[in-house]
């Protein structure tokens, strides 16, 4: 038995006062409409209607029933209603899982202008160092950086890419002097950023062809902030994404060495489990991000180009 059907025979029989009429409304027959009212009694254990040849009246239970019924079948609309328009206006809430670097660096600061966009929407941004399973852990979006496109059943939009750039403090520089080509970071205290979106190698390529240089242990960490306050204390030589860099580059606290390089270059996507009945606003959130995400690189990279930031 379809309990919320039943519901519906039992208003409809009352508001009608007949069977028939209830019947006709529903589009059974009078024999079904009568045996789903029985069965409802019957899981109920309770008399809801007292028949006679002339006329229907609810028992005291009935009458408790019918307001019940009232009420949970109105809920059922109304989540109804809701889910079936879920992807027409974006609400509710947007559950956003990045790696720390762009999150911190790249979504945060696009979060309060979505929200001015659909206010109706309230955002979850996870911030963590490795990708998570998206659907076990209920994240609606999942941004992450990859050299290509992730192999898994989840739709995946490219929002922009970013590279990677060396980069040192001018009071290191003063005391250890500004190498001038990949070679010359051998005889520089280089600074490793342990990332496993990233090797561990720093690989030039030119037409002489390729060139790596790895990195000491006197410091390595794992949250490319970190790695640029560090080099900032004037700690070394490192490397780090171009979004990071940036900062720096405008304080003054970092210039880009070796300008002509750019290394370790991964794509931003945006991962989502399906295009079937997507939810409005993780459309508009996945749109909203391909719109600004490329303006956003876009006015970062000029800064890094500059050269008045180089050494």
């Amino acid at each position: 038995m379809d309990i919320f059907q039943a519901m519906r025979v039992f208003m409809r029989v009352v508001e009608t006062g007949s069977f028939t009429a209830a019947a006709q409304a529903l589009g059974y027959s009078t024999a079904q409409t009568s045996r789903l009212l029985s069965e409802l009694e019957g899981s109920l254990q309770a008399r809801l209607l007292q028949r006679s040849t002339r006329r229907l009246a609810l028992t005291e239970v009935g009458t408790r029933y019918l307001e019940r019924c009232r009420l949970i079948l109105k809920e059922v609309e109304d989540a109804n209603a809701e889910a079936g328009g879920a992807h027409l206006t974006p609400r509710g809430h947007l559950r956003v899982q990045s790696t720390t670097g762009i999150g911190i660096q790249l979504l945060a600061p696009l979060v309060a202008r979505y929200a001015e966009l659909y206010p109706q929407v309230s955002v979850d941004l996870t911030l963590s160092q490795r990708q998570p399973d998206l659907l076990e852990e209920g994240h609606d979006v999942v941004i992450t950086l990859s050299s290509h496109l992730p192999d898994s059943e989840l739709v995946g939009q490219q929002l922009g890419t970013i590279s990677s750039v060396i980069s040192a403090a001018p009071s290191y520089l003063e005391k250890n002097g500004t190498p001038l080509t990949p070679n010359d970071l051998e005889q520089h205290r280089c600074l490793h950023l342990v990332d496993p979106l990233f090797t561990d190698s720093w690989t030039f390529h030119d037409a002489q062809g390729e060139q790596s240089v790895r990195p000491g242990d006197v410091f390595q960490v794992n949250v490319a902030e970190a790695m640029a306050q560090a080099a900032e204390a004037g700690l070394g030589v490192c490397l780090l994404p171009d979004y990071v860099a940036v900062g720096s580059y405008r304080r003054g606290a970092l210039v880009r060495l070796l300008p002509h390089y750019r290394l370790h270059e991964k794509r931003i996507y945006a991962l989502y489990p399906s295009r079937r009945f997507l939810d409005a606003k993780v459309k508009t959130w996945v749109e909203f991000l391909k719109q600004e995400i490329p303006k956003t690189l876009e006015g970062l990279q000029a800064v890094v180009d500059d050269p008045t930031h180089w050494a």
